[in-house]
């Protein structure tokens, strides 16, 4: 009953029925974009290509992100993940480079020139990636599964990937702009949930046929659902530090002299560290093809199994690393001391300024260990899937970057709307508490 009638209000408020409705219309075109072939490929001959996509790592990486595009030869096909990759190289950027540090201060006009510059890199980042799509898939596909033998269907064909991505990019502002919640994320989220019926299937499937039977299916139910469970702590967990501000009066009102609380996020960093990460493992496999050493062949061999030993221990060792790394250019503890100082604000027993800096930061460095630590093993949970027997696809779905992903974005959007309702003086989505969503950290960081 409490459900039912959390969905009548929701009804009720206009401004938030109209929202969600309009989320659901571009997130259907994008679904029906995801099965639009490009120009001149037969559909009937890209079962070789889903295989291959599926058995590989970073090839079914991406192509559970765009959903099944990727193994589909979709106009979609590079995804979203073209504008993820630029938006984290400016990110950088921001850091690094004192020309990027100056548009960050600029305000709205600083932030429309990043926003143009981004999507000039992702133009360009699509411009690279797309010949080496289209030589992937006329490798893995049999000839006649071309239909256009000739450089007209290269030029079109790289000309359409990056129109699909330009145009699923466009898709994410108009959800962000006036839909709910964030579009980018969203639509990497529906890419990934879309993937998880068939692998449900499979899995299902597999497990009928005699691989353990019914009871260990819902064993590998149950033990989903709680490595959920836990990825959600990992997402909403806080270090709540108590802040006091000092008492003004002015006039006959008095501001201040309230205790309110600075929440450190025990995972700031959110999936960037596993992104960093992944990124850094694939190198190895890439330099395979350059090489025919025989050491070589055997060191990549090591991490080109990522149900290895050594290529989990050093993938998690880099994830701690990166976890630092990334929440220390994005955590400032002497620009928080100083907010605070501006602010009238003060931690009880610290004194203000330099001392207030090294007490937050000491903070940040001990909740950081246990959350880089959760993360990394989140991460390497599919490798010990696969060893237990799990198939490949549907054990992406027991830790990783897509759990993450799916956590804080469901987390994020269930958050906007229960602020929808609490704005209307009605309940929120829980009648046991509030939502916490992710106010910092995750894919949004980076877009």
């Amino acid at each position: 009953m409490k459900f039912i009638e959390t969905i009548k209000n929701i009804y009720r408020i206009q401004e938030l029925r109209t929202r969600i409705l309009f989320t659901l219309g571009l997130i259907l075109i994008y679904r029906l974009g995801s099965f639009v072939v490009l120009p001149g490929i037969d559909p009937s001959e890209l079962d070789n290509l889903a295989k291959q996509v599926n058995d590989q790592g970073i090839l079914g990486i991406i192509n559970m992100f765009s959903g099944g595009a990727f193994a589909n030869a979709s106009v979609f096909a590079l995804g979203i993940m073209p504008y993820i990759s630029a938006s984290i190289v400016v990110q950088l950027f921001g850091i690094a480079i004192p020309y990027f540090q100056r548009l960050q201060k600029e305000g709205e006009s600083g932030r429309k020139k990043i926003t143009q510059i981004t999507r000039l890199l992702t133009v360009a980042i699509c411009a690279a990636q797309a010949p080496a799509y289209l030589k992937n898939l006329t490798m893995q596909v049999p000839a006649e599964a071309v239909l256009v033998q000739s450089g007209l269907f290269w030029i079109s064909s790289i000309i359409i990937l990056i129109a699909g991505t330009m145009f699923v990019m466009w898709l994410g502002e108009r959800i962000t702009d006036r839909g709910l919640g964030n579009g980018i994320s969203l639509i990497i989220m529906i890419g990934i949930i879309a993937r998880f019926p068939a692998a449900l299937f499979q899995e299902f499937g597999m497990r009928l046929e005699g691989a353990g039977g019914l009871i260990v299916f819902l064993l590998e139910m149950l033990m989903l659902l709680v490595i959920i469970t836990l990825a959600i702590l990992l997402v909403q967990g806080t270090r709540r530090i108590p802040v006091q501000y000092a008492k003004r009066v002015v006039g006959n009102k008095q501001y201040g002299g309230v205790r309110q609380y600075l929440p450190l996020k025990v995972n700031a960093a959110g999936v960037m560290p596993i992104i960093f990460a992944q990124a850094l493992m694939f190198i190895p496999i890439t330099l395979a093809g350059f090489t025919s050493q025989d050491g070589m062949s055997g060191f990549v061999a090591a991490f080109a199994d990522h149900t290895g030993f050594w290529y989990n221990l050093v993938y998690a060792t880099l994830i701690i690393l990166f976890t630092y790394f990334y929440t220390a250019i994005t955590m400032n503890p002497q620009q928080i001391a100083e907010e605070l100082k501006r602010n009238g604000g003060f931690i009880p027993g610290i004194k203000p300024g330099k001392k207030t800096a090294e007490f937050i930061d000491n903070v940040i460095s001990r909740i950081t260990l246990p959350g880089s630590i959760f993360i990394a093993i989140v991460a390497i949970l599919p490798a010990f899937a696969t060893i237990a027997g799990v198939s490949n696809q549907f054990a992406q779905f027991f830790g990783g970057t897509s759990l993450l992903i799916m956590v804080g974005v469901i987390l994020d959007t269930l958050q906007q709307i229960e602020s929808h309702l609490l704005n209307r003086h009605y309940d929120g989505l829980m009648k046991t508490g509030r939502i916490k969503g992710r106010s910092s950290g995750m894919m949004s960081n980076a877009i």
